[in-house]
């Protein structure tokens, strides 16, 4: 489901990667996604996801959401634009994104 929505949301096609659970570490039992694996600079990578488990590699890296449950007036995902775009002005994202313990301010 997140392709179409990334789809919807990037219009200007600046996500350069879209990384999905065969991407992902089996630990404990849980999909964890490793950014250490990507050969990309950690300081300037994200992951939004709803579940903490996914992040737990990486918490300073995260922005947790909560869960889409077909709501036509969720905004979550569209709110966190604004954001995003300051982000892209920090030297380490993980600087920020530590401030909030690896959640954003919209999840719920």
């Amino acid at each position: 489901y997140a392709d179409p929505v990334l789809d919807l949301l990037d219009k200007s096609n600046v996500v350069h990667h879209r990384l999905f659970r065969e991407s992902c570490n089996l630990y404990n039992g849980n999909y964890v996604k490793d950014l250490s694996r990507l050969g990309r600079d950690v300081s300037q990578s994200i992951i939004i996801d709803n579940s903490p488990a996914s992040y737990a590699f990486h918490t300073n890296n995260a922005i947790g959401i909560s869960t889409w449950l077909n709501d036509p007036m969720d905004t979550e995902l569209r709110d966190l634009i604004p954001f995003l775009i300051d982000l892209t002005c920090v030297d380490d994202v993980s600087a920020v994104l530590s401030l909030t313990h690896g959640h954003s301010p919209f999840a719920q």
